[in-house]
């Protein structure tokens, strides 16, 4: 059902700020990944395998999830979700060593692995579909915002604070989120229930599941180097926290600035388009970080490209599977969040172990592998939707 335009909006602040929530629940460790290391007194390897181990969970947990709770009222399922998700956050803020902070992690993350999915769908079924793209976009902004600034802010808090506050903030912040999201809600909105069925159409869909293997590749060309860019930047091009955090700044503000672009693009270009553009981008910019590896400028810029790609791709991959299958957008939009968990668990894991045995440079050429393969296979997904080159969703 459409909601009025203003409480639309009001949603998909609501839903847009959860993401940042989730998405910094997710991504975090990253920021802060060296005083995880240090105040856990574990290896810098060790500390990237909360990234690691967090997104097998989120793999397998998205999709069996989203079939649990398709059928629930969104108001409820959202909240609740939130609830205990910054519950788990502000517990963590007071663990007592390493296994304690993992455990915490994957059992906050079997909970929260259920927000972006469903917050695809929610926004979905509250706007009119010509107003799908943008609106599924605009909420996904909250995972650029979580690079823009929340990166950034977290780096900055594990270095003067450590790494405890920066779990304290995110759960306080998660718990304002959670009234936020009570109140925009609507309390009637009702998804559709998935059934065994729907997931054997999408297995026989063979565009559908080109669109997510196209998500597995691209993720796992930026997780090969995206947990360790702080060390990264410290080992390669001396750079210190406060280079660090502008990095991330800089691919954060690049990425809500390559969505902002696409979600208005997309309606005269088409989303197979965008995601080419998106793709090339990120290429381009992992290409630029390995071949200027040791030059901090290069590296930074090469950031920037890859930053301007990866929300915006994310945010066009979910458009495009909502367009394929209405009907079983809950499942499509959970097995893409589920994709791109596997592929955050393949790239991290690779980082990791480049990263333990010094291949530092070479980490920037895997990951430039990878994301080469994604451009091509988004070229090559245009022979799956045609309509989508001409017209928009």
């Amino acid at each position: 059902m459409s909601a009025s335009p203003s409480g639309a909006r009001l949603a998909a602040v609501a839903l847009l700020l959860g993401n940042v929530v989730t998405g910094l629940s997710i991504i975090g460790p990253a920021g802060m990944l060296a005083d995880l290391a240090a105040g856990l007194s574990v290896s810098i390897r060790d500390a990237g395998l909360l990234v690691t181990y967090g997104a097998v969970v989120l793999c397998l947990g998205s999709p069996l999830m989203a079939w649990a709770v398709s059928a629930m009222p969104r108001r409820p399922l959202v909240t609740i979700v939130m609830a205990l998700l910054s519950a788990g956050l502000l517990i963590s803020a007071a663990a007592p060593n390493y296994g304690a902070v993992m455990g915490l992690r994957i059992a906050t993350l079997i909970v929260g692995v259920v927000f972006t999915p469903m917050a695809a769908s929610t926004i979905a079924m509250m706007v009119p579909e010509g107003d799908r793209s943008r609106a599924i976009s605009f909420v996904f902004l909250g995972w650029a915002l979580a690079l823009a600034a929340g990166l950034p802010l977290i780096t900055f808090v594990a270095v003067h604070f450590g790494w405890r506050a920066v779990y304290a903030m995110l759960g306080a912040i998660g718990m304002a989120t959670t009234g936020l999201l009570f109140l925009a809600v609507p309390g009637k909105l009702r998804g559709q229930p998935l059934s065994l069925a729907s997931w054997g159409a999408i297995a026989r869909d063979g565009y559908i599941c080109w669109l997510l293997f196209i998500t597995v590749l691209w993720t796992c060309g930026q997780f090969v180097l995206f947990p360790f860019v702080g060390p990264l930047l410290s080992r390669l091009a001396s750079g210190g926290p406060e280079t660090v955090g502008a990095s991330f700044a800089a691919m954060g503000i690049m990425g809500f600035a390559g969505n902002a672009v696409t979600s208005r693009a997309v309606q005269r270009f088409g989303a197979w388009r965008m995601s080419l553009v998106c793709s090339a981008s990120m290429f381009l910019g992992t290409l630029l970080w390995a071949v200027g590896a040791g030059l901090l400028p290069a590296m930074i810029g090469g950031v920037m490209l890859w930053g301007f790609g990866f929300a915006a791709l994310n945010s066009m991959q979910q458009a495009r599977l909502v367009a394929a299958a209405p009907a079983l957008s809950g499942a499509t939009v959970a097995l893409n969040t589920s994709a791109n968990y596997v592929g955050q668990a393949i790239g991290s894991a690779v980082g990791g172990e480049m990263f333990s045995r010094d291949l530092l440079v070479a980490m920037g050429y895997v990951g430039t592998v990878f994301m080469l393969g994604a451009f091509i296979a988004v070229y090559v997904s245009r022979r799956g939707a045609p309509g989508e080159i001409s017209t928009p969703l």
